[in-house]
Protein backbone atom coordinates (compact mmCIF):
# COMPACT_ATOMS: atom_id res chain seq x y z
CA UNK A 1 0.00 0.00 0.00
CA UNK A 2 1.87 3.28 -1.08
CA UNK A 3 2.20 6.26 1.34
CA UNK A 4 0.65 9.55 0.43
CA UNK A 5 2.04 12.72 0.62
CA UNK A 6 0.26 13.95 4.20
CA UNK A 7 0.82 10.33 5.61
CA UNK A 8 4.64 10.97 5.20
CA UNK A 9 4.65 14.48 6.53
CA UNK A 10 2.35 13.55 9.16
CA UNK A 11 5.38 11.12 10.75
CA UNK A 12 7.69 14.47 10.80
CA UNK A 13 5.18 16.66 11.83
CA UNK A 14 2.67 19.74 11.67
CA UNK A 15 5.10 21.68 9.64
CA UNK A 16 5.74 18.93 7.28
CA UNK A 17 2.35 18.58 6.64
CA UNK A 18 2.04 22.05 5.72
CA UNK A 19 4.26 22.28 3.35
CA UNK A 20 3.40 18.81 1.53
CA UNK A 21 -0.50 20.37 1.17
CA UNK A 22 1.44 23.34 -0.22
CA UNK A 23 3.79 21.47 -2.25
CA UNK A 24 0.43 19.47 -4.19
CA UNK A 25 -1.65 23.10 -4.35
CA UNK A 26 1.11 24.67 -6.10
CA UNK A 27 1.93 22.14 -8.63
CA UNK A 28 -1.98 21.62 -8.92
CA UNK A 29 -1.95 25.37 -9.77
CA UNK A 30 1.51 25.02 -11.98
CA UNK A 31 0.12 21.77 -14.10
CA UNK A 32 -4.02 22.65 -13.95
CA UNK A 33 -4.44 26.22 -13.84
CA UNK A 34 -6.76 27.88 -10.91
CA UNK A 35 -9.49 26.37 -11.32
CA UNK A 36 -7.75 22.85 -10.02
CA UNK A 37 -7.01 24.81 -6.42
CA UNK A 38 -10.06 23.78 -4.83
CA UNK A 39 -10.11 22.34 -1.40
CA UNK A 40 -11.60 18.92 -2.28
CA UNK A 41 -8.96 18.30 -4.95
CA UNK A 42 -5.88 19.26 -3.44
CA UNK A 43 -7.00 16.92 -0.43
CA UNK A 44 -7.70 14.61 -2.49
CA UNK A 45 -4.45 14.40 -4.19
CA UNK A 46 -2.39 14.90 -0.79
CA UNK A 47 -4.38 12.21 0.68
CA UNK A 48 -5.78 13.63 3.59
CA UNK A 49 -9.22 15.37 4.87
CA UNK A 50 -10.99 18.59 3.53
CA UNK A 51 -10.87 19.06 7.25
CA UNK A 52 -7.39 19.30 7.77
CA UNK A 53 -6.89 21.90 5.25
CA UNK A 54 -9.74 24.44 6.70
CA UNK A 55 -7.80 23.88 10.08
CA UNK A 56 -4.37 24.45 8.66
CA UNK A 57 -5.01 27.25 6.32
CA UNK A 58 -9.09 28.52 6.49
CA UNK A 59 -9.98 27.53 3.11
CA UNK A 60 -8.68 28.45 -1.16
CA UNK A 61 -8.19 31.95 0.20
CA UNK A 62 -5.93 30.96 2.92
CA UNK A 63 -4.06 28.07 0.82
CA UNK A 64 -3.70 31.00 -1.92
CA UNK A 65 -1.97 33.62 1.10
CA UNK A 66 -0.08 30.53 2.44
CA UNK A 67 1.57 29.76 -1.10
CA UNK A 68 3.17 33.36 -1.86
CA UNK A 69 4.43 33.44 1.40
CA UNK A 70 5.81 29.63 1.47
CA UNK A 71 7.12 30.53 -1.75
CA UNK A 72 9.01 33.84 -0.12
CA UNK A 73 10.05 32.40 3.17
CA UNK A 74 11.92 29.41 0.92
CA UNK A 75 14.05 32.16 -1.46
CA UNK A 76 14.54 34.23 1.56
CA UNK A 77 16.23 30.92 3.22
CA UNK A 78 18.05 30.21 0.18
CA UNK A 79 19.22 33.86 0.09
CA UNK A 80 20.52 33.59 3.37
CA UNK A 81 22.05 30.57 2.83
CA UNK A 82 24.78 32.18 0.77
CA UNK A 83 27.88 32.56 2.79
CA UNK A 84 29.13 35.81 3.41
CA UNK A 85 32.72 36.69 3.19
CA UNK A 86 35.42 39.74 3.31
CA UNK A 87 34.45 40.22 -0.56
CA UNK A 88 31.81 42.22 -1.18
CA UNK A 89 31.30 42.11 -4.64
CA UNK A 90 31.92 38.62 -4.62
CA UNK A 91 28.96 38.33 -1.90
CA UNK A 92 26.91 39.73 -4.50
CA UNK A 93 27.69 37.89 -7.50
CA UNK A 94 26.91 34.86 -5.23
CA UNK A 95 23.55 36.20 -4.03
CA UNK A 96 22.95 36.65 -8.02
CA UNK A 97 23.63 32.97 -8.84
CA UNK A 98 21.53 31.96 -5.68
CA UNK A 99 18.52 34.28 -7.43
CA UNK A 100 18.42 32.16 -10.49
CA UNK A 101 19.15 28.69 -8.66
CA UNK A 102 16.11 29.10 -6.14
CA UNK A 103 14.15 30.08 -9.78
CA UNK A 104 15.72 26.39 -11.07
CA UNK A 105 14.76 24.55 -8.15
CA UNK A 106 11.67 25.60 -7.32
CA UNK A 107 9.89 26.63 -10.64
CA UNK A 108 6.23 26.55 -9.38
CA UNK A 109 6.70 28.89 -6.52
CA UNK A 110 9.04 31.31 -8.62
CA UNK A 111 5.83 30.85 -10.77
CA UNK A 112 3.32 32.03 -7.67
CA UNK A 113 5.42 34.56 -6.60
CA UNK A 114 6.66 36.63 -9.67
CA UNK A 115 4.52 35.60 -12.82
CA UNK A 116 0.36 35.81 -11.53
CA UNK A 117 0.33 32.56 -11.13
CA UNK A 118 -2.18 32.85 -8.37
CA UNK A 119 -5.00 34.28 -10.40
CA UNK A 120 -7.41 36.88 -8.40
CA UNK A 121 -5.14 37.21 -5.39
CA UNK A 122 -4.16 40.25 -3.83
CA UNK A 123 -1.23 40.21 -1.28
CA UNK A 124 -2.03 41.92 1.74
CA UNK A 125 0.48 44.01 3.43
CA UNK A 126 2.14 40.85 5.59
CA UNK A 127 2.24 39.34 2.25
CA UNK A 128 3.91 42.44 0.39
CA UNK A 129 6.26 43.14 3.10
CA UNK A 130 7.55 39.13 2.67
CA UNK A 131 8.49 40.26 -0.60
CA UNK A 132 10.23 43.54 0.52
CA UNK A 133 12.31 41.58 2.73
CA UNK A 134 13.72 39.61 -0.16
CA UNK A 135 14.28 42.73 -2.15
CA UNK A 136 15.80 44.72 1.41
CA UNK A 137 18.51 42.05 0.93
CA UNK A 138 19.76 42.91 -2.43
CA UNK A 139 19.64 46.12 -1.38
CA UNK A 140 22.03 45.70 1.50
CA UNK A 141 24.59 43.80 -0.39
CA UNK A 142 24.66 46.79 -2.93
CA UNK A 143 25.13 49.34 0.07
CA UNK A 144 28.15 47.47 0.93
CA UNK A 145 29.87 47.31 -2.14
CA UNK A 146 29.13 50.71 -2.44
CA UNK A 147 30.97 51.80 0.65
CA UNK A 148 33.77 49.55 0.08
CA UNK A 149 34.09 51.04 -3.14
CA UNK A 150 33.54 47.79 -4.94
CA UNK A 151 30.84 49.87 -6.80
CA UNK A 152 30.33 53.68 -7.65
CA UNK A 153 28.31 56.18 -10.06
CA UNK A 154 24.99 54.89 -9.06
CA UNK A 155 22.65 54.92 -5.87
CA UNK A 156 21.77 51.38 -4.31
CA UNK A 157 18.18 51.27 -4.69
CA UNK A 158 19.50 51.82 -8.99
CA UNK A 159 21.85 49.58 -8.85
CA UNK A 160 19.72 46.67 -7.13
CA UNK A 161 16.25 47.42 -9.05
CA UNK A 162 18.46 47.07 -12.47
CA UNK A 163 19.81 43.76 -11.05
CA UNK A 164 16.68 42.56 -10.26
CA UNK A 165 14.73 43.92 -13.54
CA UNK A 166 17.57 41.16 -15.55
CA UNK A 167 17.36 38.27 -12.68
CA UNK A 168 13.98 38.33 -12.98
CA UNK A 169 13.85 38.47 -16.94
CA UNK A 170 16.92 36.09 -17.74
CA UNK A 171 15.42 33.30 -15.10
CA UNK A 172 11.55 33.86 -16.29
CA UNK A 173 12.77 32.85 -19.87
CA UNK A 174 14.80 30.17 -18.71
CA UNK A 175 12.51 28.57 -16.36
CA UNK A 176 9.92 29.32 -19.61
CA UNK A 177 11.77 26.81 -22.12
CA UNK A 178 13.32 29.94 -24.19
CA UNK A 179 17.11 28.85 -23.79
CA UNK A 180 18.89 25.69 -24.24
CA UNK A 181 20.09 24.31 -20.57
CA UNK A 182 23.74 24.25 -21.60
CA UNK A 183 23.18 27.35 -22.50
CA UNK A 184 21.29 29.52 -19.81
CA UNK A 185 24.21 29.71 -17.23
CA UNK A 186 26.46 31.43 -19.13
CA UNK A 187 23.70 33.80 -20.60
CA UNK A 188 23.08 34.33 -17.68
CA UNK A 189 26.65 35.83 -16.13
CA UNK A 190 27.19 37.38 -18.95
CA UNK A 191 24.05 39.77 -18.61
CA UNK A 192 24.84 39.75 -14.51
CA UNK A 193 28.45 41.33 -15.86
CA UNK A 194 27.21 43.80 -18.42
CA UNK A 195 24.44 44.88 -16.02
CA UNK A 196 27.27 45.66 -13.08
CA UNK A 197 29.83 46.45 -15.64
CA UNK A 198 28.97 50.49 -15.35
CA UNK A 199 29.18 50.55 -11.58
CA UNK A 200 32.43 49.02 -11.65
CA UNK A 201 35.92 50.73 -10.60
CA UNK A 202 37.82 51.09 -14.40
CA UNK A 203 40.60 48.79 -13.33
CA UNK A 204 37.64 46.01 -12.60
CA UNK A 205 36.05 46.65 -15.93
CA UNK A 206 36.39 43.82 -18.75
CA UNK A 207 36.95 44.85 -22.39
Amino acid sequence: MSVTAYQQAQREGQSAVRAAILDVAKSLLIGEGPAALTVRRISGEAGCSTKVIYTLFGGKDGLARALWLEGFARFERRLLAVPDGDDALARLRAGLDAYREYALEEPEYYRVMFQGALSGYTPDETAREAARRTFRLLVGVVRRCLDEGRLRGGGEAEIADALWMAMHGAVSLEISGFFDPAEAEQRYRLLMASVLCPFLPPDERTA
